[in-house]
């Protein structure tokens, strides 16, 4: 299964997002999406699984969650914003969400992709939105196989 990884839009989704997310199963969308237009979008790609961010207008906090638990291809996987931790860390979110194999989170812009404990993948796909804090936008791809451990990309977008 090939999964789409996404955060930090804050409105605007660029074209590039939907040549690397041509042919995913999936989207996990880690909140601050900027309205609901931007999860119209993705799903016409594939079945998303998206959580408000702590920039998300009232309206989109009331249809989605603060925290999203769901299991993909075996992988029992844990996605949030992570503006409820101050400053997220993947030892951090590992601690919150010890049942958790992956943790896909956003709110930092900073694209990270590492492993804890081990076992755990945690991916930040960094800011896909609006370039911030001379960051360069990027989403991320994940690989998921029953029995082998998950294989995550990170993928830098041009800035407009």
């Amino acid at each position: 299964m090939r999964v789409g990884v996404i955060s930090d839009t804050h409105g605007l989704l660029r074209p590039e997002v939907f040549d690397v997310f041509k042919k995913v199963d999936h989207i996990l969308h880690a909140g601050d999406v900027g309205g609901a237009q931007i999860l119209i979008e993705l799903e016409a790609l594939a079945p998303v699984t998206a959580v408000y961010g702590n920039a998300d207008p009232p309206e989109l906090r009331a249809r989605l969650p603060q925290v999203a638990h769901l299991e993909l291809d075996g992988f029992v996987i844990v996605v949030t914003h992570g503006d409820q931790f101050g400053h997220p860390t993947p030892a951090k979110l590992h601690e919150a969400f010890p049942r958790a194999e992956i943790i896909v989170y956003g709110h930092t812009h900073k694209p990270l992709l590492e492993l804890v404990d081990r076992t755990v993948t945690v991916m930040n796909p960094g800011g896909a939105g609006h370039q911030r804090f001379n960051l360069k936008p990027s989403v991320g791809i994940m690989e998921l196989e029953p029995g082998i451990p998950p294989r995550a990309r990170l993928v830098g977008l041009t800035a407009p």
